[in-house]
């Protein structure tokens, strides 16, 4: 097997691509949304850009925001399981949903809000579906708050091992597992015309200048964060070196300094012994 030096869960690849080849994007949302592609009558990518100066920051995270048929999507791959994500889920849901209202705006006019999470982990240890939805319910009765409200999870290791050529959803998420050459060979060779499609616009963009140019950023950006926090521990060692010394030469001192007091003590009684 051919280990990918890049895969489509690399995040730099992942904004590249969608937003360079937005019909790919596009048949992606309409599957993962499990509405027609021809159904959609609006589609906006809203955040294409990705500035050199933003591969730069720390922990950066790139996520496609879009307007699809009047409702806010937005969709982003996650490939460590960090702690809180699913309230940091949450959060990035509520900020998009309360961004939607315009000063003069009335409540019942805020968009759909969807967040889309693809998920290189298992999140939910005890549900084995690969897909899962979140909306607002009651508890009773199980009837839905409101509509405005979608989190979706997409857990990557859940696949099924076996996956037909008709399943366009599972193909595509199967793009994004890929780790290895013969995986995205296998999926290429199926003949599905938008999964042949996106590996070759995979291979056009991991080829390309800029997208060259991007990864030496931010490999650049973490070689530099990672000799920062070694010289911050070095400095931090020696300052605990330093502040230990210091500690014990206190430590010393008051010693020496009891010591003295009772030398200065004993000569005194021997002193008065004398005297008798």
């Amino acid at each position: 097997m051919t280990k990918l030096k890049t895969t489509f869960k690399t995040d730099i690849l992942f904004k590249m691509l969608f937003v360079k080849y937005p019909d790919l994007l596009l048949r992606l949302v309409a599957h993962l949304l499990k509405i027609s592609y021809d159904d959609i009558t609006e589609f906006i990518i809203l955040n294409p850009e990705m500035t050199p100066d933003f591969i730069d920051k720390k922990y950066c995270r790139l996520d496609i925001n879009m307007k699809v048929n009047g409702q806010n999507i937005n969709l982003e791959l996650q490939v460590e399981n960090e702690r809180g994500y699913p309230e940091r889920v949450l959060y990035y849901w509520a900020k998009n949903y309360s961004n939607s209202l315009p000063v003069s705006g009335k409540y019942h006019e805020l968009p759909r809000t969807i967040i889309i999470n693809i998920l290189n982990f298992r999140l939910f240890k005890s549900n084995y579906d690969f897909y899962s939805e979140y909306q607002i319910i009651n508890k009773t009765n199980h009837a839905i708050l409101t509509d405005k409200l979608s989190i979706s999870f997409f857990e990557l290791p859940k696949l099924p091992k076996k996956i037909k050529s008709e399943d366009l959803l599972l193909l595509w998420l199967s793009l994004f597992k890929a780790d290895t050459k013969e995986e995205l060979n296998r999926i290429e060779g199926l003949g599905v015309p938008e999964l042949s499609e996106a590996v070759n616009a995979y291979n056009s963009i991991t080829t390309s200048v800029e997208y060259q140019e991007l990864e030496r950023m931010r490999h650049k950006a973490e070689r530099d964060e990672a000799n920062a926090l070694a010289l911050a521990e070095e400095r931090g060692e020696k300052r605990g070196e330093k502040r230990a010394a210091v500690k014990w030469q206190s430590m010393v001192n008051v010693v020496r300094t009891e010591k003295d007091a009772e030398i200065e003590k004993l000569k005194m009684e021997i002193e008065k012994l004398k005297n008798y």
